[in-house]
This record gives C-alpha cells, structure tokens and sequence, in this order.
C-alpha cells in the first residue's frame, strides 16, 4: 500500500517569515532611523506579531500530527526535544550577545556597553547567571526566545484537551488572556529591577494559538479577496494610521487624545486586543493579495528570496539580533544621518541574508552527496581481472 503523499509546503508562511527576519533586523537596530519606516510605526501591531503567529502556524504543521499518530506522551516528547532546542539557542544567544557587547567596548576604548546592555551579570555574575538559565533575566532583546518556549509548553495541553473536548482549547488560551488583563498574571524578569517580561508569554499566547487553530483547521480562515471584507479590513487598517503613527498623533492633539483613550501603557507586553485586531485585519489584506500566485511565490527572484529566508527562520533570527547590536554601535560612533543609517542597514540586511544562506547550505549537508571531480576522464573499460575490481572507498 503506497504511502500518502506529504502536505506540500505553504510558501506563504516561509515568505511572510522570511518578510519578518528583514523587519526584526530594522527594528532592534537602537535608535534605527530606517526604524520609523517599518509597518508596526504605522499601525497597532508590529512585526512581533507576525513572528508569533507564523510559529503557531509552523508548529501546528510540525508537531500536531506526532500527537494524533502516535499519542499524547510521544507528542509531548517531540515538543520537550523543541524546547531543549530553542532554550540552547537562547543560552547561545546570551552568550554571543555578552561577547559581542565585550569586544565592541575594546574596539571603542569604552566601558558601558556591557554595563548598559547586562547590568545584573557585573553586579552579581553568579547570581545573573543562574537567573538566566532560570528564566528569570530577559536581558533587553533577549525575550522572544524564552517567550516562545514558554507557549511552546502549552501545546501538549492543547492537544490534550482537544481530546477531552473541541472547545476546552478555547477555553483555556482564553482564560489565560484574561486571567493577565483581569488579574495581572505575569513572570519577573530582572534580578535587580523585578520588572515582568517584557513580552508576557500568558497574553502572547493568544496570537500563537490563533495561527495554531487556524493551521489545524479549527478555526475556518474567511474566504479571500471578497470586496466588502477587503475593503472593511482596509479601512480598519487606515483607521489606525493617525492614532499609531508618531509624526501624526504628535502634531495632531485629537489623536493623541485617541490614542491615549483606547491604548494603555502596557498594550505591547500584554497585547491587547487591538494590536490582535489589527494584525488579523493586515493579515486578511495581506493573503488576500498574495492568493493568486500562492503556489509561485518564489517564481520572482525577490519571493524567492523571502521564501528561502523563511525557511531558516531560527537561524536567522539569532543572526539578526547579533547584528542589530553590532550596527547599534556603529551609528552611535558614525551618526544616525540618512548616508550611515544607509550603509549599516542594507549592510545588516545584506549579513541577515548571507546567514540564511549559510544556514541553509549546512543544512542541506553537501558533504553527504556524491562528488565527482571535474577533471575526472571515465576509464575505459578493462579487461576482467584482479586490475579491474575497484579500491574501497573511505568516508
């Protein structure tokens, strides 16, 4: 009996991934004049977002079937060996990211970017460590990685609870939403300040979740490109411009007003309700455009591009962040004028790329394919004898 063939890949969820490994880039730049220009200064939700909601994608095609075929501890065990993953390329993140900020204070003759960037590990080295391998010091920028974890946990008691009944799922990304709104469910994440997370991992979860249900079908994605749900997602969109553009609800007091209204200080670290509005808005526009050629997104040289980035994302990501740091300092020595702010950011752009690429390459393992030496001739063939039987080869 053949097997059934595999789902074929969504190139859309490798494009608009590979679209936010570029945006992540732009935007953890400090300072970054190129920053003002990225879609989250333009609407309630950020690139963040984006990123969460594809990993839900991602992980529902990943690790929802190891559930269904081979039951729920074997399923916990595939997201338990995700975890171990992800929390190593965290460690390894902090780590590049300490010696990086290091060697940048040498090259500069300074002393605080270390201490402006990891103030707990040179008050208390020991204790600042074991509180990052705890979980409980997110250094700035370092809080995506653990955040995703975290949800990542929760799978197995999604998938659980289905079992039990279609809507307890509901029930509890739900409940968790509102227990943080409601409640002010949160976890600390400085030794020294006790400030939270920075992104709440009990309220992101919802955006995760939303692109998990929607990949496994539990939610039914609205048809595309209808007129009347385009045209009201785009002025849903067009709403929040003057409300979430800077340039505008500064020079205009009713949108301050506005924005001050329906915004509270914390609407980015607990995601409010807004920012997962607007986000499905952008993403109904967004997949409505991109539906006609959604099986040929990487015919066009530049889709190609997003698509093979996409596919690297954890790589990618942890490149991006480096080198966001790196061309942080870089403007501070050059200046933030529109000829630096151009070199270090297509240059970030240009690595974030090349580090994709190399992901992909090692990944692909060229070392296992066969080699044929260009220079090589084929032999004749010999007469049978001892002469004729080939060498073993060596690995």
């Amino acid at each position: 009996m053949a097997r059934p063939s595999s789902r074929p890949r969504d190139q859309r969820l490798d494009l608009f991934r590979g679209l936010t490994m570029l945006i992540i880039f732009v935007a953890h730049v400090p300072d970054n004049p190129w920053g003002d220009w990225i879609p989250a200064r333009f609407g309630f939700s950020s690139g963040t977002e984006l990123f969460v909601f594809c990993s839900g994608v991602a992980s529902a095609l990943a690790f929802s079937g190891v559930f269904e075929t081979r039951g729920l501890a074997m399923g916990t065990a595939r997201i338990a060996w995700r975890c171990w993953q992800v929390y190593w390329a965290h460690a390894g993140l902090f780590l590049a990211s300490v010696a990086l900020a290091a060697a940048l204070d040498r090259l500069t003759g300074s002393s605080h970017i270390v201490a402006t960037q990891f103030a707990p590990l040179l008050a208390d080295p020991g204790g600042a460590i074991l509180a990052f391998l705890t979980l409980r010091w997110l250094p700035q920028y370092l809080d995506i990685l653990p955040m995703y974890l975290v949800i990542l946990a929760m799978v197995p008691a999604v998938m659980g609870l289905r079992r039990l009944h279609p809507a307890l799922p509901f029930v509890l990304v739900a409940g968790l939403y509102a227990t943080v709104w409601l409640r002010g469910l949160e976890l600390d994440g400085d030794p020294l300040t006790h400030d939270p997370w920075f992104l709440n991992p009990f309220s992101w979860q919802a955006v995760f979740f939303l692109g998990f249900f929607f990949a496994k079908g539990w939610i039914k994605v609205p048809p595309l490109r209808r007129p009347v749900l385009v045209a009201i997602a785009v002025a849903g969109l067009l709403f929040t411009v003057p409300v979430a553009h800077k340039a505008v609800y500064g020079s205009l007091q009713w949108a301050l007003d506005v924005r001050v209204a329906i915004l509270p200080l914390n609407e980015k670290a607990d995601l409010h309700w807004l920012r997962i509005l607007h986000f499905l808005l952008l993403a109904y526009v967004a997949l409505s455009l991109v539906e006609p050629s959604r099986t040929s997104l990487d015919a066009h040289p530049a889709g190609r591009l997003l698509v093979r980035i996409g596919r690297q994302s954890l790589g990618t990501f942890l490149a991006s962040l480096l080198l966001a740091r790196a061309a942080g300092v870089v403007l501070d020595i050059e200046g933030r004028g529109a000829g630096p702010a151009a070199a270090v950011n297509l240059a970030g752009l240009a690595l974030v790329v090349v580090a994709a690429l190399t992901v992909e390459w090692f990944k692909s393992a060229p070392w296992s394919k066969p080699h044929k030496h260009p220079d090589t001739q084929p032999a004749q063939a010999a007469a049978p004898g001892p002469s004729s039987v080939p060498e073993p080869t060596t690995a």
